[in-house]
């Protein structure tokens, strides 16, 4: 795109931080009477926390909705061009990340990763689904599953022939993976968590 289409990208770009930045995880939560999720466990707004609260259905639904507003953000854009939506699609994962509203502290971008991807490519989703399923059942890490999936993620798109695309989320995974931090060093440590593991 053109230099006069920059108004267009920075306008999709804060419009896709305005829709990621919608924290449901907090939301549901306390409409649940559940008080402050950010309270409990991580700290975190995500879905893996809301699970936490013993509440799989506010889980699976805030599981969704993270997802459907980076997918939607990328919708919304599409209509512009596909660096409005790769624009919008950076900005949804960055609100959810880094939401102003919530002194910049929101979730770990899983979900809106995934979001983001399945608007954008469909088939990349699929690679990543089966990478995740693969490795999380075999090795029971969730969060490994997740860091595999979406370093693997910018590989895949560029072999489908989108470059742009790989280079948006070979971003993506790096925050994503920093924001992973202290599930890495739990990894190296041999003290994270397992699926399934009680207590």
């Amino acid at each position: 795109m053109g230099e006069a289409a920059w108004p267009i990208l920075a306008t999709c770009l804060v419009g896709g931080y305005l829709l990621g930045s919608i924290p449901f995880g907090l939301l549901f939560t306390r409409f649940a009477g559940l008080g402050d999720v950010r309270a409990i466990g991580s700290g975190n707004i995500g879905a893996t926390n809301v699970l936490r609260t013993g509440r799989k259905g506010l889980a699976a639904a805030t599981l969704l909705c993270d997802a459907l507003k980076g997918a939607a953000a990328v919708l919304l854009a599409a209509r512009f061009g596909a660096d409005a939506a790769l624009a919008a699609g950076l900005g949804a994962f960055l609100g959810h990340l880094f939401p102003a509203w919530l002194g910049f502290r929101g979730g770990k971008g899983v979900a809106t990763f995934i979001g983001v991807l399945l608007a954008l490519s469909p088939l990349a989703v699929l690679a990543f689904a089966a990478l995740w399923l693969g490795l999380a059942f075999a090795l029971r890490y969730s969060s490994l599953s997740a860091l595999v999936a979406s370093a693997a993620t910018p590989a895949v798109l560029w072999a489908l022939g989108q470059p742009r695309a790989a280079l948006l989320f070979l971003v993506l995974a790096a925050l994503l993976w920093w924001k992973h931090t202290p599930n890495i060093r739990r990894l190296m440590a041999g003290t994270e968590g397992r699926i399934g593991q009680k207590g």
